[in-house]
């Protein structure tokens, strides 16, 4: 079984880079994980849902990111609701940036409604950008 080293972001109302767990020591040495997942992070808030002035990251949509020692990326993400009408578009928007993010080798999106999104999933960044404090 190969090794996968994940950021679960489905913990905690406030995303944050930092959450790796390892379930064994990965192949993939600590500083390039670290420059992995900041990087991934950094694509992933370039996606925006249309509706919505705030980054999928900061709006809590992306739920976890599993690295497998080959790179290959798994992301678990969400939308603010089952019939946003970019469903189709925005797994592919987040497949498209991550893939981009040097080292990454496959990248695969997988769309869940488990547990469902609500407000308290945003950062207190995404909350004061649409003013809801």
């Amino acid at each position: 079984m190969e090794n996968r080293d994940t950021i679960d972001l489905n913990t905690t109302p406030e995303p944050a880079a930092e959450p790796v767990e390892k379930a064994q020591e990965s192949a993939i040495p600590a500083e390039e994980l670290e420059r992995l997942t900041h990087d991934m992070v950094a694509a992933i808030k370039t996606v925006y849902d249309p509706e919505i002035p705030v980054d999928i990251y900061e709006l809590g949509l992306i739920y976890k990111i599993d690295v497998d020692d080959d790179r290959n990326v798994k992301v678990d993400m969400t939308l603010t609701a089952p019939g946003c009408p970019v469903a189709g578009d925005m797994p592919i928007w987040v497949e498209e940036a991550i893939h981009m993010v040097e080292g990454v080798g496959e990248v695969r999106v997988n769309l869940t409604f488990d547990p469902p999104w609500d407000i308290t999933r945003m950062s207190d960044e995404a909350r004061v950008a649409l003013n809801m404090f």
